[in-house]
């Protein structure tokens, strides 16, 4: 299974619901996160809107990116500008399905160990 993380500033609206979607869609291919730099609250409209589509995210908290620190990921994805800013690097995880730049081609990268999740 892949692992995947969202990742905004706030982990209050597009990182829930692309954690909530993919969980929903994708749970048999992958273990989807979702967190923020500067962590808040899940946006009430957030909510509103996946339970328009029967995804229930009430349930669902603000996490600081922090919280996975040391977690493996196959992708990480920022959702905002913001955030990409903030968190530039995220050791061994792929950006947003696109490949580093020193991948062999046709060779899978092996996930690796966070250290350090943001600078």
């Amino acid at each position: 299974m892949e692992r995947v993380l969202f990742l905004c500033t706030h982990n209050s609206a597009r990182s829930q619901i692309a954690e909530a979607l993919l969980r929903s869609m994708g749970r048999e291919r992958f273990e989807a996160y979702s967190a923020g730099t500067t962590p808040s609250r899940v946006h009430p409209l957030a909510v509103k809107a996946m339970q328009e589509i029967g995804i229930d995210v009430s349930a669902h908290r603000s996490k600081d990116v922090d919280e996975y620190r040391g977690m493996l990921f196959d992708y990480v994805i920022t959702v905002c500008d913001q955030a990409r800013e903030a968190c530039p690097f995220f050791p061994g995880a792929r950006r947003g399905g696109g490949r580093r730049s020193d991948a062999t081609p046709g060779v899978p990268e092996r996930p690796r160990r966070a250290d350090r999740a943001c600078s």
